[in-house]
């Protein structure tokens, strides 16, 4: 098919023309789409480039765009459609040509066909189109009667089968002449089912196979027909105005969300120029957060990740949190596939590491990053980075590769919550668990706030969250000798249920561990001198806390019941940088208002 997808292109242009859209726009989606869709093909990349005109390098950059596009309308497609032009469906088509073109391109496989039939419905579909792309000399071209949510295009099979593929002598396979699609009605993502290729069965519908889909044995069969595998549905996009409402009803963080409203406003007026065929920078989307533990990191990097799906910056919009151990492996060499795997997974969303800092100082770490910044270059268009930590470190952790400091240019200052945010904090809180604080009580919280050290390991947030529990457990224990207690005051909290006071002198251990209950300043889970996670069982005897875990002074119990004891209680460690621990249960940042 040498020269089909520098003739596609070629059209793609005449008809945005013809439209009033700007060519060069059009060209460059049409560009992205067809790396996307060879990208899985061995040797795709140099005939891409000739066709395209384009230097090979820059390959991977295109099709990490174009797979924001694999389930929506690109961006001059949108707008045609939008405008109620006559020429989206024939724009949608010239598209779907390039697609089909560009599945052919190198060594292609099942998957590379089955990915262009996904691009090119979510085009057609856009435009209100039943039927794909038929090639010259295709005798067994099928369409299908349009009007079905579900109608797929097909895609003329180009003469890709040659020796040692699926097709050649003695393989007992019969290549078909065209790439049929499922029945009507199986195809409707992102909400929807997934196709699954040639041959298989849609997700969620009828099996043409004993048992019905979903029956045992499906899978088996579909992997062994060579299909892809199931994908799974990815949900709709949310609205940009609810993901900004809901970063604004978040308590305090007044500068991040100036930040985050500043960023979302420059990354859609890019769209825009992009969309009017105007030149733009190459503007960076990762981010730095920095700040201490119970800021709302967490929560905020969720929220930006559906705000850049939602401007049509990622395709998933969906949120892997890591860490250091999750990066690392036992062995030098094998960082860099863990990692690998890790991004993957993180392909059309963010992927956000925490305590990233903890990554410098060693080969093991520095693998890692090496190999994170080259798969952000490959990437850049449908893979957005935040890393997050402590000010300090994250400065000398941005500064160990010059690929970091160039890509990481905006920084996210997350504050420490104030007295009157964490009061609110606590109040949200405890109202979400049908408790209501006193004024008193509330006026209890406040002393204990102003008493608290506001040093570099304090919880905020968390250090909230862990005041409530432990209120939470003195009411119950107030309450022990009341046979039938009314609402209110199972409901009600009370000075004495957030302080040590008579009614908590018989409290189990009080005479040694009286100050278990109470958390105090160091805002880290720390269990006299032991690091814990909050719900999971104590280790490391003999260390102090860990900077960055919620903080509950003295003896604290593990999820398995045991108190253990040991020098150095609740002394934040003096190193910020210590391999961080992972806890299970433990609270989210971020507590929306």
């Amino acid at each position: 098919m040498s020269g089909a997808l520098a003739q596609a292109l070629a059209g793609v242009e005449a008809v945005a023309g013809r439209a009033g859209m700007p060519p060069t726009s059009a060209r460059e989606e049409a560009v992205a789409l067809a790396a996307y869709c060879a990208s899985t093909s061995p040797g795709s990349r140099e005939e891409w480039a000739a066709e395209c005109g384009r230097p090979a390098g820059e390959f991977a950059t295109a099709a990490g765009r174009g797979a924001g596009w694999r389930y929506e309308p690109t961006p001059v497609l949108s707008a045609l459609v939008a405008a109620s032009s006559a020429l989206a469906e024939p724009y949608a088509r010239a598209l779907a040509e390039v697609v089909a073109a560009a599945c052919a391109l190198g060594d292609p496989g099942l998957r590379a066909i089955a990915e262009a039939s996904v691009v090119a419905a979510a085009q057609l579909r856009a435009a209100g189109a039943a039927a794909g792309p038929s090639l010259p000399g295709d005798p067994g071209s099928r369409t299908y009667p349009s009007g079905g949510a579900g109608d797929l295009p097909h895609l003329a099979v180009p003469p890709m089968w040659g020796p040692g593929y699926p097709g050649a002598s003695g393989s007992g396979f019969s290549p078909p002449s065209t790439f049929p699609p499922p029945s009507p009605g199986s195809f409707s993502p992102p909400s929807g089912g997934s196709w699954r290729g040639p041959g298989a069965d849609p997700v969620g519908g009828p099996s043409s196979g004993p048992g019905g889909s979903g029956a045992p044995g499906t899978e088996a069969a579909a992997a062994a027909s060579g299909a892809v595998p199931a994908e799974p549905p990815i949900p709709p996009a949310r609205p940009l105005e609810e993901l900004l409402a809901e970063l604004d009803g978040l308590v305090g963080l007044a500068k991040v969300k100036r930040e985050v409203h500043r960023q979302t406003q420059v990354l859609r007026v890019e769209q825009l120029r992009v969309a009017a065929g105007l030149r733009t920078a190459t503007l960076t989307r990762h981010l730095v957060f920095t700040g201490n533990p119970g800021t709302g990191k967490t929560t905020v990097a969720r929220l930006v990740a559906g705000i850049y799906r939602s401007l049509g910056l990622l395709s998933k919009g969906q949120l892997v949190e890591v860490d250091r151990s999750e990066l690392v492996a036992g062995y030098l060499g094998q960082t860099a596939t863990k990692t690998g795997e890790l991004v993957a997974k993180a392909l059309g969303g963010v992927l956000f590491i925490d305590e990233a800092y903890s990554l410098a100082g060693d080969q093991y770490g520095e693998e890692a990053v090496d190999t994170l910044v080259k798969e952000m270059e490959d990437h850049r268009d449908d893979l957005v980075v935040i890393v997050a930590g402590y000010p300090g470190p994250m400065s000398d952790f941005i500064a160990i590769n010059p690929g970091l400091s160039s890509r990481f240019r905006t920084v996210i200052e997350f504050e420490d919550y104030t007295d009157d945010e964490l009061v609110a904090i606590f109040e949200r809180v405890a109202g979400e668990s049908d408790f209501q604080a006193s004024p008193e009580s509330i006026t209890a919280l406040r002393v204990l706030l102003a008493s608290t050290p506001r040093d570099e390991g304090f919880g905020n947030g968390r250090f909230a969250r862990n005041v409530l529990e432990a209120a939470v457990e003195r009411q119950a224990w107030r309450l022990r000798d009341i046979a039938e207690p009314t609402v209110d005051e199972l409901r009600t909290l009370i000075p004495a249920d957030l302080s040590d006071s008579e009614d908590g002198e018989d409290l189990p251990g009080a005479d040694g561990d009286a100050a278990a209950v109470a958390p105090t300043g160091s805002g880290n889970d720390t269990v006299a001198g032991n690091d814990t996670v909050a719900g999971n069982d104590t280790v490391t005897a003999g260390n102090d806390g860990v900077a960055g875990n919620d903080g509950v002074a003295g003896s604290v119990a593990a999820s398995d019941g045991t108190v253990r004891g040991g020098p150095g209680s609740g002394e934040p460690s003096p190193d910020p940088a210590p391999t961080p621990h992972r806890a299970g249960s433990e609270p989210s940042e971020g507590t929306p208002a």
